[in-house]
């Protein structure tokens, strides 16, 4: 993927569209990413940032954070917040490292999705690649590959294997590999 490809991939929220399931989708309606064709028109933030303002990322804009970036309906708290630090970041380093830094990040998750994905782990792929450090992602691949004992044809074995060494190292890190919070049942929430 060239650099211009990778660019595209960058979403005007803060979203990087690279490490989502709706792009990593192997099937014929997969996204494209934010920037490519008229698919995502409808975003009433890039309508602002992108088509009005004609910026790049909204952390471009004066504004930021407005109301639009503020009521807009992420689905939860933890995506609006990952957003928020990738503009973050991106004000930090300039938007060029940012985009390298994502994409150590989407090459790892097409690595792990290559080599572990036993069909139902492409989700929990996309979330550590997002929510852990590159290096940690890397440090449960290693251990994965000096500790497996079992069938390396045996894919369900291995993801089940990478998941749980994930899942620990991510405890171990305070990382808390879910997207979606759903409230407790019995009213705990």
């Amino acid at each position: 993927m060239n650099s211009v490809e990778e660019a595209s991939l960058a979403g005007c929220c803060g979203i990087f569209c690279g490490l989502c399931t709706k792009y990593q989708s192997r099937v014929p309606s997969n996204c494209i990413g934010c920037r490519l064709g008229e698919q995502h028109s409808w975003c009433s933030i890039y309508r602002c940032c992108v088509m009005k303002r004609g910026l790049v990322t909204c952390i471009e804009c004066d504004e930021y954070p407005c109301e639009r970036y503020s009521r807009r309906g992420w689905g939860n708290d933890q995506e609006t917040k990952i957003a928020q630090k990738n503009l973050e970041r991106i004000k930090e380093v300039g938007l060029e490292r940012w985009l390298e830094e994502q994409r150590e990040r989407r090459l790892l998750l097409e690595k792990l999705l290559d080599n572990y994905n036993d069909g139902r782990s492409m989700s929990f792929y996309c979330v550590a690649t997002t929510l852990m450090p590159v290096d940690l992602v890397s440090k449960a691949v290693d251990e994965m590959l000096t500790t497996y004992q079992g069938d390396d044809s045996d894919i369900k074995a291995k993801a089940k294997s990478l998941r749980a060494i994930i899942e620990d190292l991510a405890s171990k890190s305070n990382v808390h590999l879910k997207l979606r919070k759903k409230p407790d049942e019995g009213g705990r929430g």
